[in-house]
């Protein structure tokens, strides 16, 4: 929401390439309004200086990233070049892209990460015939200082998220969100925006930050399952190996496959495979 004033996103463009473009109406937006996969829309694309940019932000870290936009790519160029020949002689062309991902999640990243299509392959190839490399940029605050320095909106964007989830630590979201578009107004931050946009910000903020919790709770609840799961395990695995550490004592003193399995609660199948693979 806040990007998709032209003035701003070009401000953003210029703080990530590095360019000095004056004009928004260089921009040619042309992000997908209908391209859902995962249920994760687009948020923006568009061509400048005969360059496409894809940008996403994400509140929560996925190595899937270079799919997806792999897909919205596919999609594009199929938008970008529905009029033309495409069995013709004459090339059809096409806008080199760049995608970017702005991260602003609670999760540990560093300041840059490349993320490449290659590394979802399922088997290593000396060439990769079709590989895509999304640049992910961490967006909270404290990192990457030159370009929040290059962009003052962008570096605001991550004043107001980190206040919110500060004061959320000790109060209802819902609190949160007001006290923090209340502060940030009266102190300069996103306060065109939050002025302007108020009542859809809060209520973007309340569901953006209950989806990332969400999405962190079921990641804990499924790490949690797996270490029981797996303790567990090893204390059967520990119960069999000293039962088995029992039947070759008793075994030792002569005692029949019957008496064994029936000392240490066991089948005599099982013992009888036990002594077996001792004596191999």
């Amino acid at each position: 929401m806040v990007f998709s004033d032209r003035k701003e996103l070009l401000g953003l463009y210029n703080a990530v390439s590095g360019k000095q473009y004056k004009d928004p109406g260089a921009l040619s937006v042309n992000t997908l309004e209908n391209a859902i996969y995962m249920a994760i829309k687009n948020d923006l694309s568009f061509v400048i200086d005969s360059r496409l940019s894809l940008y996403e932000h994400q509140s929560t870290y996925s190595p899937n990233l270079p799919l997806r936009m792999l897909l919205y790519l596919a999609d594009l160029y199929a938008d970008l070049t529905k009029n033309e020949n495409l069995y013709g002689r004459k090339k059809v062309m096409l806008p080199p892209p760049q995608f970017i991902i702005f991260y602003n999640g609670e999760e540990k990243q560093p300041d840059r990460r490349i993320l490449r299509l290659s590394d979802l392959y399922e088997v290593e190839e000396e060439e990769h015939k079709l590989e895509l490399e999304a640049v992910m940029l961490n967006i909270n605050a404290g990192h990457n200082p030159e370009l929040m320095r290059a962009c003052k909106t962008l570096a605001d964007y991550a004043r107001y998220t980190a206040r919110i989830r500060r004061y959320a630590a000790k109060m209802p979201i819902e609190e949160a969100v007001e006290r923090t578009i209340t502060e940030c107004i009266r102190e300069g931050i996103l306060e065109e925006f939050l002025r302007k946009y108020r009542a859809e910000a809060k209520r973007m903020s309340i569901y953006e930050y209950d989806q990332a919790r969400h999405i962190r709770q079921e990641r804990e609840e499924a790490w949690e399952e797996g270490r029981q799961t797996g303790k567990q395990e090893g204390i059967q695995k520990g119960r069999q190996e000293e039962k088995q550490s029992i039947a070759l004592n008793l075994a030792k003193m002569d005692m029949t496959v019957e008496q064994i399995a029936k000392a240490v609660e066991e089948k005599a199948a099982v013992v009888e495979k036990w002594l077996a693979d001792t004596d191999r």
